[in-house]
């Protein structure tokens, strides 16, 4: 198989064939197929997990990722049940 210039520029510079199809127009199983044909790996996970799987020490967490709010405790979930509990029975009352 022959394989386009233009696709193999974009795979050896370490792009997802979705990501190639999209910038060239084509479809993603000619991508695919360049790929084989150069006997390329696929490209790697989300990049998230690439962020994961980077780590010099994997820990699970990836060491950037902040979230805007913060999970509860359990302690905490307790105390807002029975606040919301004893407010409705306030109401009903």
């Amino acid at each position: 198989m022959r394989v386009r210039a233009d696709i193999a520029a974009l795979l050896h510079e370490g792009h997802s064939n979705t990501y190639i199809a999209m910038v060239l127009g084509c479809h993603r199983t000619t991508v695919y197929r360049a790929r084989q044909a150069l006997r390329m790996t696929p490209t790697g996970p989300v990049p998230a997990m690439q962020r994961l799987y980077a780590e010099a020490f994997p820990t699970g967490r990836v060491a950037e990722y902040r979230p805007a709010r913060m999970p509860t405790s359990e302690a905490q979930a307790a105390a807002n049940r029975a606040r919301l509990l004893a407010a409705l029975r306030n109401e009903a009352a």
